[in-house]
C-alpha cells in the first residue's frame, strides 16, 4: 500500500499501541528474523505437493485449487448476526524481497503466496501474479498483497507459496525463488505482537512481517477518487502503487481490526518528503455494517468506504460447503 514518498496506508491500533501498515514495520531494525520450515513433499516444481497421503494434505484439500470467497451469507435475528462474530486472525503487514541472486540487480517477479486457514481450506491468495505481467523489483522491494479476505489463526493456518523469477526464455528456465508450504500456528504468536518469518528458496528469500490479532474483524477499505481538480495539474496523486490525474477507483484491501480499538487511514500526497501533506480519518471496528469518509484536500476528493465482517464458525462454513457440493451433483 505504499510507493515512492506518496502513500496511502492503514494504521490498526489505539493511543497506546499503534501498528502501521507497510513500510513503517520495515523501517524499524529487523534483528530476529524465524525461518519458516517447509513441510517435506509440499513442492509445486516436482510435484510432490499433489502427491501421497499426508493427513495436512487432505485436512486443507491441497488439490483442490479453488480460491476462497468473501465472507457474507449472515444470519440476522433481531438486527444481530448468529453467523459471525470476532475471530482471532493474522494480519500480515508486509511481503519484502530479502534475498536474490548476487548481482541480480532488478529482476521480473511472478507466482503466488496464499493462505489456507480452517474456515474451508481453499486458496486465499495474498499475492498472484501472472507470468505474463510480471512485477519488476530489487532486492528489499516491497510486495503489494491483495487478500480476499481475512485470515483466521487457528492452531494450524497454511502458507502455500510457488514464485519464480523471469529469465527472458520459457518457464523451465526460469529461477525457482520460494516453493513449498509452511505452517503459521497460535502457540508461536502473541496477540498484537509483530513477528517477521523469513521463507528461504533456492534463489532468493521473502520475508512475512505479520501479527497475531485476537479478537478481530475484517475491514474492506475501498478508496475512491471521485473529483481532481483542474484539467491539468503540476502535482500528482500518489496513493498505494498508483497515480491519480482523473477520478477513478483504487480497488480494494481486506486488513484485520481488534475490536473496541481504532483503525487510522493515512494518505500522504505529494512526491516529495518535504513537500508532502498528510491526511488521515479513523473508523471503529463493528462486526457488520459500513462506514464512509469524504477526504477533501488541495487536490482532489477522496471517498474511503470501509465495509466490515466477521470471519464464519468453522461448522457454518463446513455446512455451506457441503450444500454447495451436494446442489452440484
Amino acid at each position: 500500500m505504499t510507493t515512492d514518498g506518496s502513500n496511502g496506508e492503514a494504521v490498526i491500533g489505539d493511543d497506546e499501541v499503534v501498528e502501521s501498515w507497510a513500510t513503517e514495520i520495515h523501517d524499524q531494525s529487523v534483528d530476529w528474523v524465524v525461518p519458516l520450515n517447509i513441510l517435506p513433499y509440499s513442492s509445486h516444481r516436482d510435484g510432490s505437493i499433489f502427491r501421497d497421503t499426508d493427513e495436512w494434505k487432505k485436512e486443507f484439500r491441497i488439490v483442490d485449487r479453488s480460491e476462497t470467497n468473501p465472507t457474507d451469507d449472515c444470519s440476522m435475528e433481531d438486527g444481530v448476526c448468529r453467523r459471525h462474530r470476532p475471530r482471532r486472525m493474522v494480519q500480515i503487514f508486509s511481503l519484502k524481497l530479502s534475498k536474490i541472486p548476487v548481482h541480480a540487480g532488478s529482476v521480473e517477479l511472478y507466482g503466488y503466496i496464499a493462505a489456507r486457514d480452517d474456515l474451508d481450506g481453499l486458496l486465499n491468495y495474498v499475492v498472484n501474479i501472472s507470468r505474463d505481467d510480471p512485477i519488476i523489483v530489487e532486492q528489499g522491494s516491497l510486495i503489494n498483497m491483495v487478500p480476499k479476505r481475512g485470515i483466521k489463526l487457528g492452531y494450524e493456518t497454511l502458507m502455500e507459496y510457488d514464485m519464480k523469477i523471469k529469465t527472458g526464455g520459457s518457464e523451465k528456465d526460469d529461477l525457482q525463488l520460494i516453493d513449498g508450504v509452511s505452517v503459521i500456528d497460535t502457540p508461536d504468536t502473541f496477540h498484537r505482537s509483530v513477528f517477521t518469518c523469513r521463507i528461504h528458496g533456492d534463489c532468493g528469500a521473502i520475508d512475512i512481517s505479520a501479527s497475531r490479532l485476537d479478537e478481530a474483524v475484517e475491514a474492506t477499505v475501498e478508496v475512491i477518487i471521485p473529483e481532481v481538480q483542474g484539467s491539468k495539474l503540476d502535482k500528482e496523486i500518489q496513493l498505494f502503487d498508483g497515480t491519480i490525474v482523473e477520478p477513478r477507483g483504487l480497488g480494494r484491501s481486506v486488513v484485520a481490526v481488534v475490536m473496541r480499538t481504532q483503525m487510522h487511514l493515512k494518505f500522504k500526497i505529494g512526491s516529495e518528503p518535504s513537500g508532502s501533506s498528510e491526511y488521515c480519518c479513523s473508523f471503529m471496528p463493528h462486526c457488520h455494517g459500513h462506514a464512509t469518509e469524504l477526504v477533501k484536500t488541495g487536490f482532489a476528493s477522496i471517498s474511503v468506504k470501509v465495509t466490515w465482517s466477521s470471519l464464519p464458525c468453522r461448522w457454518t462454513t463446513l455446512h455451506t460447503l457441503l450444500e454447495r457440493y451436494a446442489h452440484d451433483k
